[in-house]
């Protein structure tokens, strides 16, 4: 039967009909033989249209007394005269013979009554059980918690590494303690374990004998490799590497020697581990040793004017083979350009004139600012050394060879060239270059909407405006998203500010 071509007369006489009754939604649409979803919906029609359950009937607010008035009047009318009394009072036929069905039934309604206090009194029980039972859970999940957290603070490095690592005795019967203590604080023995970095099996292992006992590969008395070199002939490598012809000779060269006269008494790594056991392994000559560069230190700067990055990159000429160097200085936290030059020559004395302007102008002079270059020649000059001195300006260097320990000035000097205006075929002169990059660094500052700090402008994130900007931007996302929900199947862009900045920011591998 399809309910969606039936009048709304027909819903609102269904709709009467389940407000008069005593059955709850679902026994009366069982009963009408309509679906739950169609009943709702047509409730759901009828109440947004100015139709309400209050307005069917008021009778439904009539005292007991007066019911049972109603039910003594009308129990002698024939079926005419006791319609013509309910359209005087207001009534349906049907409610009074539910009311005179209620006198009749009024023991056997009491009797269902304390059927339902006892099935309501039962049901009461029965959850009052599963939240004691919930919270006695709770209470030893959080006797867990705070036990695991005091091991946690006694222990700060985990032992997980390589397996069968050596244990001390000490150190076993120590673990072991804390272990103990934290089970009996409330905490289950597998995470107390895993907190410690230890199985639950290398804990029982220890107590395998009853006791804690020490590890035994320590006291073992192993024999001998059958490839061991011997006493004998350790001391003959040490007499060769003594003789006055191999002096000043590696193993790396006295091996092949040894070969080319038919002598062989053992490989280089044997010499050179026998060398560095008896201490006479060590770096000679005027070469340098091997240098393993470090990966900088990363700065962060939480506000403008805290770290600076600047580099120096070319400006093509009309004439093939010709350049002019163009000096740039960018702060990492707003991406203002906030010093720039052009001059036919490389030098640290241009460089050092660009640098105390925008210090200056800046006026940051002696704050800790951090200035990060790469390892070029202006960069590590005598003349620029001495100004970073004098103005107080610290400084960061990236790797030699490595481009990108200075990523925000070569993104920079990218989009400088990557600009729509870029003369392609070169400038015409050191002016016409100056005057180019002037635009460009208005237009940059005040006008970019810069993709890396949510799209204002390097001026405005450097003045501390874009957080009002932002917001917002927020707000009238969130405002456009109530006028059209069904235009947003998702959450609103963030517009978040993009909080700290890091110069080199550490890049965290996910474990296979």
């Amino acid at each position: 039967m399809d309910y969606q071509r039936h009048s709304s007369a027909f819903k609102e006489v269904i709709l009467q009909k389940l407000y008069q009754s005593q059955l709850s939604r679902r026994e009366f649409a069982e009963q009408e033989g309509i679906k739950l979803s169609t009943l709702y919906s047509w409730q759901k029609q009828f109440n947004t249209s100015g139709f309400s359950e209050s307005k069917v009937s008021s009778s439904d607010k009539w005292s007991n007394e007066e019911k049972f008035a109603v039910v003594l009047e009308t129990f002698a009318l024939s079926e005419a005269d006791l319609n013509q009394y309910c359209r005087e009072k207001g009534l349906y036929p049907e409610q009074v013979k539910q009311w005179k069905q209620a006198c009749i039934a009024g023991n056997t309604v009491k009797d269902k009554r304390n059927t339902k206090t006892t099935a309501e009194h039962q049901s009461d029980k029965k959850r009052i059980k599963e939240l004691e039972r919930e919270l006695r859970r709770k209470e030893k999940a959080l006797a867990e918690s705070a036990a695991l957290l005091v091991l946690g603070k006694k222990f700060r490095c985990l032992l997980g590494g390589k397996r069968g690592q050596l244990i001390t005795l000490a150190d076993r019967q120590k673990y072991s303690q804390w272990i103990r203590h934290a089970v009996e604080s409330g905490a289950r023995q597998e995470p107390a374990c895993e907190v410690i970095g230890l199985s639950v099996r290398t804990l029982q292992r220890w107590y395998s004998e009853g006791s804690i006992g020490e590890d035994r590969r320590v006291t073992v008395i192993r024999p001998a490799p059958a490839n061991k070199l011997s006493e004998v002939e350790q001391r003959k490598m040490i007499e060769v590497c003594n003789r006055d012809e191999f002096a000043s000779l590696p193993p790396s060269q006295i091996v092949p020697i040894l070969a080319d006269r038919g002598e062989y008494i053992a490989s280089e790594s044997s010499f050179y581990r026998l060398l560095k056991a008896e201490n006479m392994l060590h770096h000679r000559g005027k070469a340098a040793s091997k240098n393993v560069h470090k990966k900088p230190t990363s700065y962060t700067a939480k506000k403008a004017n805290e770290v600076w990055s600047w580099d120096i990159s070319y400006l093509p000429t009309t004439v093939i083979g010709q350049h002019y160097y163009l000096y740039m200085i960018e702060d990492i936290y707003s991406r203002k350009i906030v010093g720039w030059e052009v001059h036919s020559q490389e030098t640290g004395e241009y460089a050092a004139d660009l640098l105390e302007r925008s210090v200056w102008a800046e006026r940051c002079v002696k704050k800790d600012l951090v200035l990060h270059s790469d390892n070029g020649a202006p960069m590590k000059s005598l003349t620029m050394r001495a100004k970073m001195y004098d103005l107080g300006v610290v400084t960061s260097r990236s790797r030699p060879r490595v481009s990108n320990d200075n990523p925000y000035s070569e993104s920079l000097f990218r989009t400088v060239k990557y600009h729509p205006r870029w003369p392609s075929e070169g400038f015409k002169n050191l002016e016409d270059a100056r005057e180019w990059v002037r635009e460009f660094v208005y237009w940059y500052n005040h006008e970019h909407r810069h993709s890396r700090i949510q799209f204002v402008t390097p001026n405005q994130r450097h003045a501390g405006l874009d957080k009002v900007i932002l917001a917002k931007r927020a707000d009238l996302y969130q405002q456009k998203r109530k006028e059209r929900p069904d235009r947003w199947s998702k959450a609103e862009r963030n517009w978040q500010p993009i909080g700290d900045v890091e110069l080199n920011p550490e890049q965290h591998k996910d474990a296979a």
